[in-house]
Parts: structure tokens; C-alpha cells; sequence
């Protein structure tokens, strides 16, 4: 086998071997042969590193030193099977793929018998590679835990979602965390003209465009399987077309949308996100769902359309309605979970609950009033009563004499000072009087009228 031929598992988690020759997707034919072509993951990659150390062990001492058990959290498209085809191809070892989405119990077990038994009686080393391993039930992560603890494999197990959350306690403590950054469009553009040049790629069949560069390079957001396979989609357009350059209506033809054109220097990106956030902020649904729409069909990262809607929520909703901070959150969970073209669909609820929602700025006008006083010096000193009053000598100071506990008078309302001196009296948020904060102006006058 070549340098990136592999076992993986077919469709009833059975080994076949996979190749990265002349017909092979341009993603599989464009893996790294090695560590310095891996982009966007200089911090693990560092001479010295545990990852480095794993796939190119300086002896055998230095591959014993390495960790045994590694997990690669990230983002789609980011290295993360790379990484682990790395491991086993650069240091000569077999490679072994299972994916938690088919794969059972008894498939990770006659794996690790596998490989127990070739260590054994040949010494051959295993990477058993484990994708989307939050998948995996808690048996299933169980079962790795002895070959994981005996070393009879080195296992390199991938996942999108937090670990902590996704991934039993045993199996963590046991396994390096290795966290990959996302992808930036440098970093993309750089891979995809590589893939243009390189002769394991197009081996500069075609040419890109600049205009067409920029759009695939949007439209992958982030992801590097992405970009390359929309390359190679608009590629093989353009040559069956009879022409050499693939330029954006190439590539839009190739991938079926209708490109959203930003122009080169990204006035046309911040235009459409600017009216996206307006049109929020001024409650017209109808508007906020076309730049949505806009902005996806142009294949913007929808991360940071649903980073922009977390502000939103914050900014322009505010304590109107606390719950679209919640739905705005969960968006953006929805869209890292799930990904594209799903992603649409949270992304348009929270869209829709947060230019329907009642708005208020007041809580961003206050923390902003109290930053600039803060800011300015005045800040006064704490009063007395308020004062850490648990540690020795603290009495002796006045620490905590006078001081009213809240639950012990009415309305659970103490009558007592909280602001510094300086500031008594100053009032920083004001409610406004719509959706729930309706509400908290009611409360909030009742309360003032009891504390001095």
C-alpha cells in the first residue's frame, strides 16, 4: 500500500482498504505527507510537542515517552483524520478506521484483538482511528479502555463536541486532549492553491480566479474538505466544459447556488451583516430572514452569523426578553453540532424570535455607564459593612458591623447602604417598558423606594 492507503471500515464496520491514487477525491489525494504540510495548527505543532513526538518519534525510547491515547477536538475540515493518518503512515504504523456512527461493541473489540495479536507476534503498532467518537454509547467507550491502558493500540479518536461532555471520564484521563483551531481563509486559500499546483491535485490543469478564490474560500468557511471539494467540483466543470479557468460562475454553477457577491475588499460583507443586525434591531423579520439568506447562500461561516446574533440578543433584546439570549446560544450550539445546510433552520429561529422579541438596550447602556465611572476613578472605597468580615482581625477593622442580611428583613430587602460613598444615589439601569422588563421597572421602583 501507498503512502496513505488505509483500513477503514465499510458499511457494516467490516476492514476494506481505502487509496489516495489518481481516483480519489481531491480532499483524500490532498492529505499532508507530513507534519509541516498541515496548516492552521502551529500551537501543536511545535518541535518538541506531544503530537510531533507521537508522529515522528525520535527513537524508540522517544515513541514509548509518547502519549498512547489521543483526542482531537475541533471543527469539521480542520486535520482532525489528517492528523491521525499522520500518526500511523509517517511512523510506519497500520492504520486502523472505525466510525462510531455504524461500528458496535463487537467491532471495536475484534480490532483491538487485531492489533493485539500483530503486536505480539510481529510488533506491529497499531493507530486505531476513531471518528465522531461522541457517538460511541458509554460500552463502547468502555471497551477501548483496556487496549487503551495496555498500549496494544495508539488511539487517535476525533469528535466535534466537547470532550468533557461527550467523552467518559475514564477514557479522557487516560488520552492527551488536543484542541484544533478553526481553520482561517488564509490558511484555506493557501490549501487551495496548493491543490491547483500540486500534482497529487489538479496538477495545474486549470486556473482559479481571483474572484472565484475569494468565493470558494467564503464558501468553505473554514472547513478545508470543503473548499476542496467544491474546487474540484468547479474544476471538473470547467474542463468538461472545454475551458481552463475556472472562474466564480464556474464555480457557482458547480456547487448550484447563486453567489451573494462580495466584492474583493469585503465592503459588500459588511454591508449585508450590517443590514442583517439593523433589520433585528428594528423588528423587521422579513428583512433579517433575506441577509440571512443572503449571507448563507453566499456561504458565510455561519458561526459568526450566529456569534452576531448572541450580541444581538444581548445588545438589542436585552432583559425585554431573557429567553433570546437562550435561543440565540442554543443556535449556535445547533450549528456546531450539526453543521451546514441543517444549520439554517436554528439559525432562522433565532432570527425570527429575536426581530419579533420587544427590544431593550438598557442592561448594555448600564454596565457602560458603570464602566465609565470605573474608569474615570470613581469608584470610592467599599463600605465597612460590606466588607470581608471571616478572617482573623477582620472585626477588629469594622469589617461587617451593621451589615443586614437580605433574607432577614421583609421582601427579603435589607435598608442598607451598597454603594460606595462616592456614589451613593448614582443609578446605572433603567428599565424600559416593554416585554418583561416591563416588569423588572415595577420591581425595581418598589425596591428603590426601600433602600436609602
Amino acid at each position: 500500500m501507498d503512502l496513505f492507503d488505509a483500513v477503514t471500515t465499510g458499511e457494516h464496520g467490516t476492514p476494506e482498504v481505502s487509496r489516495s491514487g489518481p481516483g480519489a477525491p481531491l480532499a483524500v489525494r490532498m492529505r499532508p505527507a507530513s507534519l509541516d504540510e498541515v496548516a492552521g495548527q502551529e500551537h501543536l505543532l511545535a518541535s518538541g510537542s506531544p503530537l510531533r513526538r507521537l508522529v515522528e518519534p525520535a527513537d524508540d525510547a522517544a515513541r514509548r515517552a509518547a502519549p498512547g491515547s489521543v483526542i482531537l477536538w475541533g471543527p469539521p475540515g480542520t486535520g482532525k483524520t489528517t492528523l491521525a493518518y499522520l500518526v500511523a503512515t509517517v511512523s510506519g504504523r497500520r492504520f486502523v478506521e472505525l466510525s462510531a456512527v455504524t461500528a458496535g461493541v463487537k467491532d471495536v473489540r475484534a480490532v483491538v484483538e487485531d492489533a493485539r495479536r500483530r503486536l505480539a507476534t510481529s510488533g506491529a503498532e497499531t493507530v486505531l482511528f476513531i471518528d465522531e467518537v461522541h457517538r460511541f454509547s458509554k460500552s463502547q467507550q468502555d471497551a477501548l479502555l483496556p487496549s487503551v491502558e495496555n498500549r496494544w493500540v495508539t488511539l487517535v479518536a476525533a469528535t466535534t463536541e466537547n470532550p468533557s461532555f461527550s467523552v467518559n471520564s475514564p477514557l479522557l484521563s487516560r488520552s492527551l486532549l488536543l484542541t484544533l483551531r478553526p481553520l482561517t481563509a488564509d490558511d484555506v486559500r493557501a490549501l487551495v492553491r496548493r491543490a491547483v499546483g500540486d500534482e497529487r491535485g489538479l496538477g495545474g490543469a486549470v486556473t482559479l480566479a481571483a474572484d472565484a478564490e475569494d468565493q470558494l474560500v467564503r464558501m468553505a468557511g473554514g472547513d478545508a474538505r470543503k473548499a476542496l471539494t467544491i474546487l474540484e467540483a468547479a474544476a471538473g466543470t470547467a474542463l468538461a466544459e472545454g475551458g481552463a479557468v475556472v472562474d466564480l460562475a464556474t464555480v457557482e454553477r458547480a456547487v448550484d447556488v447563486a453567489a451573494v457577491r462580495y466584492d474583493r475588499d469585503g465592503d459588500q460583507h459588511y454591508d449585508v451583516i450590517s443590514a442583517f443586525i439593523k433589520s433585528i434591531r428594528g423588528s423587521d423579520v422579513d428583512a433579517a430572514l433575506h441577509y440571512l439568506a443572503r449571507m448563507i447562500a453566499a456561504g458565510e461561516d455561519p458561526r459568526f452569523v450566529a456569534r452576531r446574533l448572541i450580541i444581538s440578543a444581548c445588545e438589542d433584546v436585552g432583559m425585554a426578553d431573557p429567553s433570546a439570549l437562550q435561543t440565540a446560544v442554543a443556535a449556535a450550539q445547533a450549528v456546531q453540532m450539526i453543521g451546514m445546510p441543517e444549520g439554517r433552520i436554528p439559525l432562522a429561529e433565532a432570527v425570527v424570535h429575536l426581530a419579533t422579541a420587544p427590544k431593550s438596550n438598557r442592561a448594555y447602556t448600564a454596565i457602560d455607564a458603570a464602566l465609565a465611572d470605573v474608569r474615570a476613578g470613581r469608584v470610592g472605597v467599599v463600605p465597612p459593612h460590606l466588607r470581608d468580615a471571616h478572617y482573623a482581625g477582620a472585626e477588629g477593622l469594622g469589617h461587617g458591623k451593621g451589615y443586614q442580611y437580605a433574607h432577614d428583613a421583609p421582601h427579603a430587602i435589607a435598608p442598607q447602604q451598597y454603594l460606595p460613598d462616592d456614589l451613593a444615589g448614582r443609578r446605572y439601569y433603567d428599565p424600559s417598558d416593554r416585554g418583561y422588563e416591563r416588569q423588572i421597572h415595577d420591581r425595581l421602583t418598589r425596591i428603590r423606594e426601600i433602600l436609602p
